[in-house]
């Protein structure tokens, strides 16, 4: 079982940076910040972008993945997020992964004073945002056109360090976004359904596990996955103990890596750095 965390992109980097280079000093495999403009009750409050969050990450590492926790189409372009991400490659010397996600309503949406598309097409543009990508990062060049997306002779030189391409990491709960995560994706990730039963929500995980499962038949592709343990009602960080049950439940369902987020003082994510430090000394060591 592979661990990661989210360092969320709130703090100037004089704070922020710590955290980076603990996530690897703690052993973490993989570490990532959130691609928004803004998000939910955060958006008040300090909020930097992820691309150069990402870059001065990598920086201060030597090791450890480092990734979006997930970007989306609600104010991306694929032409010019191509270069950012080439440039994210590079730097990283090849530790970046880019994890995807069809976005939803909210901040991102509404700061740019459009209507936020409906369900179908949000999916149907996350579809043609996750292909563009795709050839965008494999190829020379890329002449493509889509309803959402175009591209007109977009060039990619010099390429990424890993080849063909970075590996993407797809968010996907949904039928359509489960099978664009099962085509393209080299991981797939999960946050479950939306409830405040515990139990409940690990039923809606197992479900997921087997709709993914279905997706993937014919395909003849392997595809890790995620799981977000912070979208449980139950923060996973609350003590080591939930932290174990959690970690044992989700590998018993099949996934091969889980996701948590680094204790914040109040709020979303409330907890104790101290329980990540118990996690870091007894716990991680024995998750390989």
């Amino acid at each position: 079982m592979r661990t990661g965390i989210v360092i969320l992109p709130e703090h100037r980097w004089w704070i922020a940076e710590p955290k980076w280079r603990a996530a690897e000093e703690y052993g973490f495999h993989h570490a990532w910040t959130y691609d928004h403009l803004g998000w939910r009750t955060l958006v008040d409050g300090p909020w930097f972008g992820a691309v150069p969050t990402l870059t001065a990450a990598a920086m201060v590492t030597e090791r450890i993945r480092l990734g979006t926790f997930v970007a989306s189409p609600n104010f991306r372009h694929p032409v010019p997020f191509a270069r950012e991400l080439l440039a994210l490659d590079d730097i990283s010397d090849g530790r970046f992964t880019l994890g995807v996600g069809a976005g939803g309503e909210g901040y991102d949406t509404e700061v740019l004073g459009t209507t936020p598309p409906a369900q179908a097409e949000r999916t149907a543009r996350f579809g043609e945002f996750v292909e563009l990508l795709d050839e965008l990062l494999t190829k020379d060049r890329t002449t493509w056109r889509g309803e959402h997306y175009a591209a007109v002779d977009a060039r990619s030189a010099p390429g990424g360090v890993q080849r063909p391409r970075m590996p993407f990491l797809v968010a996907a709960n949904g039928p359509k976004a489960l099978g664009i995560a099962a085509r393209h994706g080299q991981g797939w990730v999960t946050t479950g359904p939306r409830t405040d039963d515990v139990d409940a929500w690990w039923r809606g995980v197992a479900d997921l596990a087997e709709r993914f499962t279905a997706a993937q038949r014919g395909t003849g592709r392997r595809v890790d996955r995620y799981l977000n343990l912070d979208s449980s009602p139950v923060y996973s960080l609350t003590s080591v103990e939930t932290f174990r049950d959690a970690v044992g439940r989700a590998e018993e369902l099949g996934f091969t890596d889980v996701v948590v987020h680094w204790p914040r003082h109040d709020g979303v994510y409330a907890g104790r750095e101290s329980v990540l430090e118990e996690l870091a000394a007894d716990v991680l060591p024995a998750l390989g």
